[in-house]
This record gives C-alpha cells, sequence and structure tokens, in this order.
C-alpha cells in the first residue's frame, strides 16, 4: 500500500504518517519544501522508518500541483492508493490572505496532483469549522447548509471542501475533525490552541485563590474537544474503508460540553479553585453590535480590551466563538468505527494529562527569561536604605545579578562596610551618603544621579523609619508623625519626583515603593507609620494611572514584619515568626521581575476585606489585639523592662503571623 501525505510535518500529519507506516509493507510519499530537506532525517527516526519507506516529495502546496517536479509526477501516476490531504493554517488568528492562498488555492492545487497522479482515493482532512457559526445540529451529510461563516479561518474551511466536492475528479471522502487538544495518554500537544488559550486563567486562579473557594465561571456555547490520537486512529481506520466514496465524517466527542464544563474540567485537573456559578455569555447578546462596535472605537475602552486578553493570553476572536451554537451529529463515524476499538474518550479522564503537558512545556512564562538577572543586569537600580536590612539584602541581590547597584544611606561608616562586604562576595556597590528626610539632600542627589548614571531604571524606595505607639501615648509626641511622614512620605515622593523626568524621557523605568501589611489591616499604635505609608500608596495609584502610557510602572508592596534593626526596640517581637531580610529582598526581586500593580500577603489582603466588607467586626478584632499587646518598653521610656504577655497574646502572636501587632 502507497500514500501521498500533505502536512506530514504537522502535529495530526506526523502522527498519521507514523500510523500508516504500522501497516505492512507500507510506503509513505510526503510532500516538504526543499528549504527542510534538514528535517527529513528527524521525521524518519520519528517514524522509525527507512528511506526506502519515508519518501519526501519536495514542493510548494501554494503552486500548481503543488510545484512538484514532472519527474516526480511520472514516478507517482498509478502508484498511490490514498491520498491524504492534511497541509492547511489552523490558526484563527492567521491573516485572510494566507488563509485563503493555503486553505483553499491549496487544496485546488491538491486535487489537481491527485488527478495527474490518478491516486486511489482522495481523503480531504478539513475542520468543524466549515459549518460556520449554525445554528442547532449540523449532520454529516450537510455541506451547503453551513451558516455565518465570514471568518476567514471558517470561510476558507468551508471552500475548500466545495472544491472537493466540485472538483476532485478520483473518489474523495472529507473528515471533520473537532478542537484537537494533545494526546490523551502523553498530553503532548504542539502549540497553545482552542481551550489552551484559557489555561493562563485557570493557572493564575490557582495562584491567588484556594482550591477550596468557589469560583465564578464564563458559560456558554458547546465546545467539541477531541485528543490526537482520537482523530489520528479514526483517520487511518476509516480511510480503508469501503463505501465511504463522496462521505463526510465527523471527528468529535459524540458527548460535547458547554464552555463552562470545560473550563471546570481543567480546573479541577489544575488544582484550581472549581468553577461552582457560571455567567451566560449569552446575556451580553442583547447590546446591539451598533453599540459593541461604538464603544470598541473608544481608544480607553481598546486599550483596555486589548490588555485584559493580553494579559490572560487570549485571541481577540476568542469571545466571538464563546457563544458556539453549533452541535454536531457523528452517527455515520460512530457506525463505521464500530467494533474497531477506536474512540473517543472522556476528556475528563485525560485533562489532567493536557493541563500537566502544558504547564512542563506549553506554558508561556517557560519561555520568557524570568530571571532577576535577565530583569536587571546592565541596569541601574537605585536601593534608598541599602546599607542594612532589606535594602542591603535586596541591593546584594541585585548586584550579584549584574546590576549597576546604587545604594544610600546616612552612616557613612555603614555604607563603607556594605561596599566591603559586597566587593568579598565578587561585586559592587556604588554608595552615595544621602539624608532621605532632608529635602534639599535629595535634589542634590538626584541631580547627581542624573549627571554620573543618566539616571535609574529601577527605584526601590526602601528607606523608612517605624514607630510603634500608641496615640494616647503619643498626645505630647507630634514630632513622631512629622518626622515619620518627612522620611517615609514627603523623602519618598522627592527622590521619585527627581529621577521621574529622566524614566519620562528614556520611556521606562520602574518604581518599588516598600510599604506594609499595616495599610491594609490598619494595624492599631502604627498609626503615624501606617499614615505615611497609606499616604505613599494613595501617591502610588495616582501616579500610575498618570504614567501608564509612559512606560513606567509602579509596584507597592505591603511587606510583612520582617527582622531588621528597625523593630529591634519592640522586643515582644523577639517570639513573632518574622520574614528574613533576604525573603524580603526575594519579594522585591519578584516585583521588578514582574511588575504587579502590587504584592501582598494573603493575610494582609484578608485583613483589607475585612475592613471594607464588615468594618466593624475589623475594628473590634484589632481592637482585641491592640488591647493584648501593650506598648514597648522603648515607647513607654522605660529600659530593662520585660515585656509581660498572657496566654491570649501568646496563641494570637502565633495565629497571626506576619502582621504589624
Amino acid at each position: 500500500m502507497q500514500y501521498f501525505v500533505t502536512g506530514a510535518t504537522g502535529f495530526i500529519g506526523k502522527r498519521l504518517v507514523k500510523k500508516l507506516l504500522e501497516r505492512k509493507g507500507a510506503v509513505v510519499h510526503f510532500l516538504i519544501r526543499k528549504e527542510s530537506e534538514s528535517k527529513v532525517a528527524g521525521l524518519r527516526e520519528y517514524w522509525g522508518a527507512s528511506a526506502a519507506r519515508a519518501i519526501p516529495v519536495y514542493g510548494d502546496l501554494t503552486k500548481k500541483k503543488l510545484g512538484i517536479s514532472a519527474d516526480d509526477v511520472k514516478k507517482l501516476k498509478g502508484q498511490i492508493d490514498h491520498f491524504h490531504h492534511l497541509a492547511a493554517v489552523y490558526d484563527l488568528g492567521a491573516d485572510e490572505e494566507s488563509q485563503i492562498a493555503v486553505n483553499i488555492e491549496g487544496t485546488r492545487n491538491t486535487v489537481e496532483l491527485a488527478k495527474a497522479i490518478d491516486a486511489g482515493h482522495f481523503h480531504h482532512v478539513s475542520s468543524i469549522a466549515a459549518a460556520g457559526l449554525y445554528e442547532g445540529v449540523f449532520r454529516e451529510d450537510m455541506f451547503e447548509e453551513a451558516e455565518n461563516y465570514d471568518h476567514p479561518y471558517f470561510m476558507t474551511k468551508h471552500e475548500s471542501e466545495k472544491i472537493v466536492r466540485k472538483e476532485c475528479k478520483v473518489p474523495w471522502t472529507v473528515y471533520r475533525p473537532a478542537m484537537v487538544v494533545g494526546d490523551s495518554t502523553t498530553g503532548e500537544m504542539d502549540k497553545i490552541d482552542g481551550p489552551y488559550y484559557f489555561f493562563k486563567l485557570i493557572q493564575r486562579m490557582r495562584q491567588l485563590l484556594p482550591p477550596w473557594m468557589p469560583a465564578v465561571g464564563l458559560e456558554g456555547g458547546r465546545i467539541n474537544i477531541v485528543p490526537v490520537d482520537f482523530v489520528v486512529d479514526a483517520l487511518d481506520h476509516i480511510s480503508h474503508k469501503a463505501e465511504i466514496g463522496k462521505r463526510c465524517f465527523h471527528l468529535v466527542d459524540p458527548v460535547g460540553y458547554r464552555v463552562g464544563d470545560v473550563l471546570d474540567i481543567f480546573s479541577r485537573a489544575a488544582h484550581a479553585p472549581k468553577m461552582n456559578l457560571f455567567v451566560n455569555a449569552a446575556l451580553l447578546g442583547f447590546i446591539p453590535k451598533s453599540v459593541k462596535k461604538g464603544l470598541l472605537a473608544v481608544a480607553p475602552v481598546r486599550r483596555i480590551r486589548n490588555a485584559v486578553m493580553k494579559d490572560l493570553g487570549l485571541p481577540e476572536d476568542m469571545l466571538t466563538f464563546v457563544n458556539y451554537p453549533t452541535r454536531f451529529d457523528c452517527r455515520d463515524t460512530q457506525a463505521v468505527l464500530k467494533g474497531s476499538g477506536v474512540e473517543c474518550p472522556n476528556l475528563k479522564d485525560y485533562a489532567w494529562r493536557l493541563w500537566d503537558y502544558w504547564e512542563r512545556h506549553l506554558d508561556p512564562d517557560l519561555h520568557i527569561d524570568r530571571s532577576l538577572r535577565g530583569t536587571v543586569a546592565g541596569k541601574v537600580v537605585l536601593v534608598t536604605g541599602g546599607s542594612s536590612g532589606i535594602g542591603l539584602a535586596a541591593a546584594h541581590k541585585f548586584a550579584e545579578a549584574g546590576a549597576v547597584t546604587i545604594i544610600c544611606g546616612r552612616d557613612q561608616d555603614k555604607l563603607d562596610e556594605a561596599c566591603k562586604e559586597a566587593k568579598g562576595r565578587g561585586y559592587e556597590f556604588i554608595a552615595y551618603p544621602a539624608d532621605i528626610a532632608d529635602m534639599a539632600d535629595c535634589d542634590r542627589f538626584t541631580q547627581l544621579l542624573e549627571q554620573n548614571h543618566g539616571g535609574v531604571d529601577f527605584l526601590i524606595n526602601n528607606a523608612g523609619r517605624s514607630i510603634r505607639r500608641a496615640i494616647e501615648s503619643s498626645y505630647d509626641r507630634f514630632h513622631d508623625y512629622e518626622r515619620t511622614m518627612q522620611l517615609n512620605y514627603f523623602g519618598c515622593l522627592r527622590v521619585t519626583m527627581g529621577l521621574l523626568p529622566g524614566m519620562v524621557a528614556k520611556h521606562k523605568g520602574h518604581v518599588v515603593n516598600i510599604s506594609s501589611i499595616g495599610v491594609l489591616t490598619n494595624a492599631p499604635r502604627f498609626s503615624a507609620y501606617v499614615a505615611s505609608k497609606a499616604a505613599l500608596d494613595a501617591w502610588t495609584r495616582c501616579a500610575s494611572s498618570e504614567f501608564a502610557d509612559q512606560g513606567i510602572t509602579f509596584t507597592t508592596i505591603n511587606m510583612p514584619l520582617v527582622r531588621t534593626p528597625m523593630i529591634a526596640p519592640t522586643k515582644i517581637y523577639n517570639n513573632v515568626p518574622t520574614l528574613a531580610p533576604e525573603e524580603a529582598a526575594d519579594m522585591i526581586a519578584q516585583a521588578c521581575i514582574f511588575k504587579p500593580v502590587r504584592v501582598a500577603t494573603r493575610l494582609g489582603i484578608t485583613g483589607q476585606l475585612l475592613h471594607a466588607l464588615v468594618p466593624r467586626v475589623a475594628q473590634i478584632a484589632m481592637n482585641t489585639s491592640f488591647r493584648m499587646f501593650p506598648d514597648s518598653s522603648a515607647a513607654k521610656g522605660e529600659k530593662g523592662a520585660k515585656p509581660q504577655l498572657s496566654p491570649e497574646a501568646i496563641a494570637m502572636q502565633q495565629m497571626m503571623r506576619g502582621i504589624h501587632f
């Protein structure tokens, strides 16, 4: 038995050739471009076939009779029992011109060759897209009944079938596979397509929410998914059966699922929150098309839509097909496959394999340099308050990653010690003495940075001070509020605004502001500190909006409690679980790599939700902690006194990990 196959290097074609070659004495001639000749050896190795059984035929799908030589036509004439045409554009996002050239004209050229070599039978692998957006059940004997196929992909699939039916002079059969996903036994897939577009959304849900939390999913029309191994096995079996001429077979899942069910199945496979509540996308149908078109004509609406779609990795046309209206009858296919052992497996049984393969091999993040070195190497990074604590730990990470690392601080001795430590590790810091609480010194410092380094690429606003003292103990200490605000808010702002013009000129830059979990939880005894950080958070939100189109991004880190000299005076923290400076530095590094708007712990977000949803309950909870934990000895002006904690306070310490008490 001899075969001719187009698209033999494709996802389905490559596996079909392997299947055909398993037949005793089978010889496969496969179309391949001359410039791809180097791939032939690898294909033969994959197929486990010798040069005598896997024979390349050089040509081009877009040329008449596929552009193969007259000698090859002569050699093939009368020798080919089955001609399998799989070569096509399967990308919804491909431009119309290329789809017409390959799917329509390429099919016409293939049909001409099949006639020229007197092929025994022509097998055209089409797609369920040939039905367009048909309302209702589309049968296997339906062709001209297709509806709403204006989209280039649907249109070209429909027209290519018409060419086979009208122009093919040899016996023909059409096959319409559903949406083809990876192998049901290995999960192997060659690209992101179809339901895979939603995997990134599911992954993010898993990262943000616990698996037990109910999630809201999107409901829509029915989506038909089949694994590639089923398609290949069905093609191989049906194409060798008798009495299949001038017929069409739907290679689909006879069950089929709604969009919401598919998303829920993959969410379960990913151990993400289960989608228990669905919003039907059909509800959006009441909005007139003219209104939708008018909204998308507004630039801000387009920007938001494009940003969301890009962030989720969804192609622009994806939402058009959420309400897919067609169901596919496959009784003829099932009749032919009966007794063969070939049947479509249940998606629930192999979805986990698809997810596992995607996450290991196809996740776009795997192919992007997400290392700190890839982000900051050769870039200028300024870490304020970089001579100790979190700032010093972060500076070490940046310098080790190849950044031009600048640190500043008030204490020259500490700066010198930090530089000495860096040199001992094999890299260096550039240190500048600067008092961030002094506005004039901030101006001098930022001007110096512009002169010596051309500004900075990354600004880490880390310098700050914290005061833990109850308001009732601060009536005569208003200066605590003034000096905290001076450094944590005004100083930070002065440095940032001094460097922003340079970032705007370069149309790039990232600012990381070290805030506090206390801003989210409204921690008692930290009114001065939390107010200063809250002011910085509010300014950052405003700035983020103003500079969103200038290439400048901002990240606020609501940092939990960290073991630094800043918390040393509060002795009750000695037994409280805290982050190490190196762990805090990791959070800063991640903020520079991924540039999120905010980095916060689940505990902080929970506190923020409580204050937003049930503020009275949140106040009672925080008041309870306030009464449990007294002011520190330092805040009371007492020296050497040991803090006395009740058993309830000790228990709460362990329960509320990482919060500013």
